[in-house]
């Protein structure tokens, strides 16, 4: 992993990342391998389409093969809304921050953040 320093970086973008949550994890946010940049997710949020009932979503970062959860089948109320990153997390080359669900088409996200390259 060589990713560069965020302090002399020649371009930053900001972006944002949706997805429709389903039950196998998916990344809604990814920074490929050898990609030369660092990507930092500064909000994620999870909300309930479902007018009448709760469903769970489980939120990790993938790195090197692994998952490590961020949330792990936290119930969304119906109607409801989830803040899940309020404070910035940096993807490296490599990483994911994935999302699944319990039900697909129940759950939908929205992700905020900057593309350091």
């Amino acid at each position: 992993m060589a990713n560069p320093n965020i302090v002399n970086v020649a371009s930053t973008y900001g972006t944002t990342w949706v997805q429709a949550v389903g039950t196998s994890a998916t990344a809604i946010v990814s920074n490929a391998a050898a990609s030369g940049t660092v990507v930092k997710v500064e909000s994620l949020y999870v909300g309930n389409i479902d007018a009448s009932a709760s469903y769970f979503i489980t939120v990790d970062l993938y790195r090197s093969s692994t998952a490590y959860n961020i949330l792990y089948r936290v119930a969304i109320p119906a109607g409801a809304g989830l803040d899940v990153i309020s404070k910035a997390i940096f993807l490296m080359e490599g990483d994911s921050l994935r999302l699944t669900a319990d039900t697909a088409s129940k759950l939908q996200a929205v992700a905020s953040g900057e593309v350091f390259a």
